[in-house]
């Protein structure tokens, strides 16, 4: 796990080492091991090395192949590279190390873009060809590792890197807030364009690859998820799960440092721990909040049972609110996520002990374990009900007055690509608007975002869709972004045995009703679970990581901490401040749970003002 930084095409007069040097000090945290730059008269590349596979010298990069022509920063893990490198060694490649970086600047003299259906791993890398003058930069499957590029400089000159602060430390970088980010951003919680919070800067899709020369961008797919089930019964999935996940997390655990396993209540952390069987395992909760607000005891029991040392710690609303600053900084652009907060302590606590932690991110996206793929048992009454009538009555419904009949009836007379945003929706659309000034009120409608996605699982089952959109949108902009985000800042490296594409593709073949049922979600993946787990876990309801935020909000101690930067001069510029005080006041009185609205301006505020007042 790694940090990289670039440009290309460079036209100012600058001192290139000075420039990249500092581009790299910005993101010490992802390698403080070492760091290393190269420099031509078109590119200049810089790395920030942790030392996971091959810790010697040789795994230092930038990375050449044997006649120089092809330079490589690479973030991330192959983890078939011992395999590849055999292939290649046979085609004549001649290796200098054992890292599995090397593989890929090899496979790329070999392969070209092809080498990208050879590999399987975690990734973000840049390669410069000299010999063709370009620059070729990909993605991984699911956008684990993320890479950013813009061309928004004073010279039309290519920017490109893990972190996009890295990018103020270059002087033909143009700072300036994409202002069409904000509306969305309240209703998702999280940056879902392309185009990030800063203008002109773009995220690379996950399973896309972009090529670079003379100033012109070309970015193509090489990769996409496709749902086929078939209907084998429900023991054949138990056995190729429970085969393709052992395999996954045998590739997940190579590294020649200590590898340790994020450990919650829940049946995904808990899965991937007992078929690791780390040394230390490791959980955090919240103080004066016992059952939802703290698993740690769950994640204890566990890990006695499996004969595991656990590590775990409690936090404060003080710890939280106190480095939400900090933790807004790492992350790059806004997100609200309650979640991050306890991500960011437990990757700290990990740090401490181990350099390499696995984890149970993209289990539910795979397998279906979002309680919002299940239909409740009212709805699928209600939807006995020929549609047309529904339709109707819907229609009638969103012109009433909002309470939870009104939008029972509206939701159950919508197509799922109506009511379906994905995991998190904050504010309603047009609350969004209320809330902003007319200046922010663009930005792409929150249908728009959904239907491009959409319209590729034409004809698909519902179940299907929704698992299609988060794995879409949710999982590369939220889940995965605070998970690097949040490990990195403490030089760790974050792994995702369930985010294979080979795991991927067995759990594409699984029928909806074996992922959601009437009886559970995620039904294929905790019966699987139970060959490892004892029963309590393998089916224990989802908590996710909860936050108490709505309990802070009613503490006349954080209420005053929002309220001062509700009241704030940088809010003035794009909230109507007194309708943010109108949520926060009937919040605070316990009129209404306004907890995750209030929240997500406020963590946008705490952003723009770090960013664009403070930097």
């Amino acid at each position: 796990m790694c940090g990289f930084v670039g440009f290309a095409d460079s036209k100012l007069e600058i001192d290139k080492v000075q420039v990249i040097n500092d581009m790299m000090d910005t993101i010490i945290h992802r390698g403080p091991d070492s760091g290393n730059y190269f420099s031509d008269d078109r590119a200049t590349l810089g790395f920030r090395r942790l030392s996971i596979i091959d810790l010697s010298d040789e795994g230092n990069q930038p990375m050449l192949n044997e006649d120089g022509s092809c330079v490589l920063v690479f973030n991330g893990e192959i983890y078939n590279y011992q395999e590849l490198r055999e292939d290649l060694i046979e085609k004549g490649h001649i290796f200098k190390c054992d890292s599995d970086s090397e593989v890929v600047v090899h496979a790329y003299e070999e392969y070209g873009v092809d080498l990208l259906q050879k590999v399987r791993g975690m990734f973000a890398f840049a390669i410069w060809d000299k010999n063709n003058e370009s620059m070729f930069l990909a993605r991984d499957f699911f956008g684990i590792k993320p890479l950013y590029y813009t061309q928004n400089t004073a010279d039309n000159s290519l920017i490109f890197g893990s972190e996009i602060k890295s990018f103020l430390k270059q002087p033909a970088f143009k700072k300036e807030l994409n202002k069409d980010a904000i509306k969305p951003y309240l209703t998702f919680q999280y940056s879902v364009l392309d185009e990030t919070f800063f203008k002109g800067v773009y995220k690379l899709k996950p399973g896309h690859y972009m090529l670079y020369k003379k100033g012109n961008i070309e970015i193509k797919p090489y990769w996409d998820i496709d749902f086929d089930a078939d209907d084998k019964g429900l023991d054949h999935y138990i056995e190729e799960i429970n085969n393709t996940l052992k395999e996954s997390v045998n590739y997940h655990k190579i590294s020649d440092v200590k590898v340790g396993s994020f450990l919650s209540g829940g049946v995904d952390s808990s899965y991937i721990t007992a078929l690791l069987m780390p040394n230390k395992t490791f959980s955090v909760g919240f103080q004066d909040h016992e059952g939802i607000f703290n698993e740690t005891n769950l994640a204890k029991d566990l890990s006695d049972i499996l004969e595991i040392e656990n590590y775990k710690e409690l936090m404060t609303a003080d710890q939280a609110f106190e480095m939400l600053p900090t933790i807004q900084y790492h992350m790059d652009e806004p997100q609200s996520n309650l979640s991050s907060v306890p991500l960011y302590f437990l990757s700290k606590l990990a740090s401490e002990h181990v350099t390499v932690v696995l984890s149970g991110e993209g289990a539910d996206e795979i397998f279906g374990g979002y309680a919002w793929y299940q239909k409740s048992g009212k709805l699928e009454k209600y939807e006995k009900i020929p549609y047309g009538i529904r339709r109707v009555i819907s229609g009638i419904s969103a012109a009433l007055p909002q309470n939870k009949i009104t939008n029972f009836l509206v939701k159950g007379g919508q197509p799922v690509e109506e009511k379906f945003i994905g995991q998190a929706r904050i504010f309603e659309e047009e609350d969004a608007r209320k809330v902003l000034k007319d200046e922010y009120q663009t930005g792409p409608s929150v249908q728009s975002i959904t239907k491009k996605v959409y319209d590729k699982v034409k004809g698909k089952d519902d179940v299907t869709k929704m698992q299609y959109l988060d794995l879409k949108l949710w999982l590369p902009g939220d889940i995965l972004l605070k998970a690097d985000k949040m490990s990195m800042a403490h030089s760790i490296e974050l792994r995702v045995p369930f985010l294979d594409k080979e795991v991927m593709s067995m759990a594409s073949h699984i029928p909806s009703d074996l992922r959601v049922n009437d009886i559970d979600t995620k039904y294929a993946l905790r019966a699987a679970s139970e060959k490892v787990l004892p029963e309590e876990w393998a089916k224990r309801e989802k908590v996710g990581f909860p936050v108490p935020m709505r309990h802070w909000l009613r503490e006349e101690k954080y209420y005053n901490i929002v309220k001062e930067m509700f009241e704030s001069d940088i809010a003035k510029e794009f909230f109507q401040t007194e309708e943010l005080m109108k949520y926060l006041d009937d919040h605070y009185h316990g009129r209404h749970n306004y907890a995750r609205n209030i929240y997500t301006v406020y963590v946008f505020l705490v952003w723009y003002k770090k960013f664009f007042i403070e930097l």
